[in-house]
């Protein structure tokens, strides 16, 4: 099996295409025709967790965090250990990071499993509709330089790659109207001639820019331009999720079930009332969940009817907003909220890739202890 098997099989189930803009996602380190028997899954490729791959033979790790998120100058082992150590012993690492949070099946869908929630949805329902493709018919000559132009101005990104685009060879007929200066042939004849076809993929708000960059390097005088809108990201997808519990619970038994489930001895719980009675007796009818940093989506769990946040971290004033508004806060750790989502991935990898071995980092632990 290789690389590039595991990488086809993760992305099935958490497309690059839905991660956010900002992130990394993809095959950050490694050769995409190596060989792998073992995958060790893990919220953060640290050192210590590359050191246990390397001891147990495992010849790939899939983190949830990227081990390489901003831009790197330097690959050494003091810039960039972990980059470094995994090119010297042939570990590929490969990050599945937003896109598994907002797939459906990803971390958001197993937290949201340990506290029974059904008639689940997204909190934020993701949309692709910021993203059309761009059709441009060119003369063979111009179009590297019309390829150029529409990648400078923004298009061809498609995850980690850049530059991508489609060429096809056709045929095109045109013919000037009086007063017109067709760059072949002479207006009032009809001309037919060969032609390239080339698509590219931008945002929604780069479309224009995209546009005017092919118009003011094409050699026609009205080059025919398209833009299709993409389809929509697939059902259930999107930030967070919201769902209803089979019957009223208690605060307490859900934190019951997400201590079992998650393995952590304690939570922060932030509840409305009385400090004394701390709101683990209050009955729950319908909870949120976000893995990870929540930021500000406890108001979205909020405005659609949760009592009950679950969640990774939230800041201090938000925490306030959220109990101000009525919702009792539960924070697992960041990772915490997480590390259940990645186990459930390396499962559906080897569902996938039944020869496949996958384990859990045992060195894949949270940075804070709770004493």
């Amino acid at each position: 099996m290789k690389v590039a098997d595991i990488v086809r099989a993760v992305e099935e189930l958490a497309p690059p295409a839905l991660a956010a803009d900002w992130d990394n996602v993809g095959l950050l380190v490694g050769d995409p025709g190596a060989n792998v028997k073992r995958v060790m899954v893990c919220v953060d490729a640290t050192e210590a967790v590359l050191a246990e791959a390397v001891r147990t033979r495992a010849q790939m790790i899939v983190a949830h965090h990227p081990v390489i998120f901003r831009p790197v100058r330097h690959v050494t082992p003091e810039q960039t250990p972990v980059a470094y150590g995994a090119v010297r012993h042939g570990v590929a690492i490969y990050a599945a990071h937003t896109n598994l949070d907002v797939a459906a099946g990803g971390t958001n869908d197993v937290l949201a499993d340990v506290l029974g929630l059904v008639d689940r949805r997204p909190l934020e329902p993701i949309s692709l509709h910021d993203k059309c493709k761009i059709v441009v018919f060119v003369p063979a000559d111009d179009l590297s330089d019309v390829a150029g132009a529409a990648f400078d101005a923004g298009a061809g990104r498609i995850g980690n790659y850049h530059e991508c685009a489609f060429f096809c060879h056709g045929i095109g007929s045109f013919c000037g109207d009086e007063g017109t200066h067709p760059t072949i042939g002479e207006a009032g004849s009809r001309e037919v001639i060969e032609e390239m076809r080339l698509e590219v993929i931008c945002a929604r708000s780069k479309a224009a820019a995209v546009r005017a960059a092919i118009r003011a390097v094409h050699g026609y005088e009205e080059p025919a331009i398209d833009t299709y809108v993409l389809e929509d990201a697939p059902p259930g997808c999107g930030s967070g999720r919201i769902g209803r519990l089979k019957r009223p619970v208690t605060v307490q038994t859900l934190i019951n079930r997400l201590r079992k489930a998650t393995g952590v001895g304690k939570v922060l719980l932030a509840a409305p009332g009385d400090k004394d009675a701390d709101g683990r007796g209050t009955l729950v009818t319908t909870a949120a969940c976000f893995t990870g940093s929540s930021e500000s989506s406890h108001r979205q769990a909020a405005a659609q009817g949760a009592t009950l946040f679950v969640t990774g971290e939230l800041g201090h004033h938000d925490a306030l907003d959220a109990v101000a508004a009525g919702m009792t806060v539960v924070c697992l750790g960041h990772g915490h909220s997480e590390r259940l989502g990645m186990a459930r991935l390396g499962e559906r990898l080897v569902e996938r890739l039944p020869k496949l071995t996958v384990v859990a980092a045992e060195r894949d632990t949270d940075p804070y202890t709770i004493l």
